[in-house]
């Protein structure tokens, strides 16, 4: 977008390089802008277009423009981005435009403040279309509506776990039952002893 020469004063002399401020984008909300340093004029432009690469960032857009007015400041420029009815087009220039464009946004009204430094002024942009918000999400998020979308679901009824010490009481209450069954089963034999010996006292009784 913009290449630059520039100048380091070293104790030998001057050490000249290039700067070049790269932009790149996707065209469906994804931009990222940075400044690549090398001896050479592809080289730079290669290392700002790999760190800005690395720098693309997800803006909102909504039908074609921003979902609302914003406004930021970067050094000395600032940047106000208003949306605007279809058809309108990309009313900027310079970095803005630049910018503007590789986000895939097609209307929106723009107005540089202050400095007019091409570096600034880009910085100032992405700034601004950071700050970007979907109302609706945003609106959902302060209610606490995040779930507003989701479906319900009904809740399943789970079957409680038993714990081992709920387990443990359990088998100690079948142990005991079965020891009272086994209890009752042994009364009937011991009555019918019982009954074995009154019959022979009897007996003996009626021979005498």
């Amino acid at each position: 977008m913009k290449i630059r020469r520039v100048s380091k004063v070293v104790k030998g002399g001057r050490n000249l390089s290039f700067s070049a401020m790269m932009v790149v984008g996707d065209y469906n909300g994804r931009v990222g802008a940075a400044l690549g340093k090398a001896a050479s004029v592809p080289d730079a432009v290669r290392k700002g277009r790999q760190n800005a690469e690395r720098a693309m960032q997800q803006i909102v857009v909504r039908d074609g423009t921003i979902p609302h007015d914003v406004s930021a400041k970067f050094g000395s420029a600032k940047v106000l981005l208003l949306p605007a009815a279809p058809g309108t087009g990309v009313i900027a220039g310079g970095g803005v435009r630049a910018v503007i464009e590789a986000a895939g946004i097609q209307d929106v009204l723009s107005k540089t403040f202050g400095g007019n430094n091409p570096v600034n002024t880009v910085r100032a942009t992405l700034k601004a279309l950071s700050m970007l918000r979907d109302p609706e999400a945003e609106r959902a998020r302060r209610l606490g509506l995040d779930r507003i979308h989701k479906p319900e679901v009904a809740p399943t009824e789970e079957t409680p776990q038993e714990s081992p010490e709920n387990v443990a009481e359990a088998d100690t209450e079948d142990e005991s039952e079965k020891s009272n069954d086994e209890d009752e089963t042994d009364s009937p034999s011991e009555a019918s002893t019982e009954e074995s010996t009154e019959t022979e006292s009897d007996e003996s009784e009626s021979s005498q």
